[in-house]
């Protein structure tokens, strides 16, 4: 058990992350299951607030949604069961344009070649294709405005 305040003291764990690192280290199945069980009620170990850190981090970093659910999947959080409040009150939209505009500027793609490049750089980010798209044509609409 103190190996695992000892983990928690440092950051929050998924309860599979927790179980994968105690596992790790030796301890066995029963014995892992009853602490994990033990640090759940006493409120050291929640996966509802490991997601809402994890969307914060991934908030921060400019990731999308995709990436969001993708991490949490790894980490072992029923995404289904946890879809909380954190990544639902998102506007998804806007974190795609920040993200963009981090890394481009206001500057809308020049060509065929140079859109391909800057929709796979948020493709890769985590971003729906809906999204990529309205940012690309949003920028090329600002840039019109900004041309008059």
């Amino acid at each position: 058990m103190t190996i695992a305040l000892r983990l928690l003291a440092r950051r929050e764990y998924s309860r599979k992350e927790l179980q994968d690192k105690l596992l790790h280290a030796g301890f066995d199945d029963l014995q892992v299951q009853m602490v994990l069980d033990s640090l759940k009620s006493s409120g050291y170990q929640d996966d509802q607030r490991y997601m809402e850190m994890l969307t914060r981090t991934r908030l921060r970093q400019g990731h999308g949604p995709l990436r969001l659910r993708q991490d949490l999947q790894r980490a072992g959080v029923d995404v289904k069961e946890q879809d909380g409040a954190a990544a639902q009150s998102v506007n998804w939209q806007v974190q795609a344009q920040a993200a963009y505009r981090k890394r481009f500027g206001n500057t809308a793609p020049e060509d065929a070649r140079e859109y391909a490049r800057r929709a796979r750089f948020l493709a890769g980010r985590g971003f729906l294709p809906e999204q990529i798209r309205r940012v690309l044509a949003d920028l090329g609409k600002n840039a019109d405005d900004f041309n008059d």
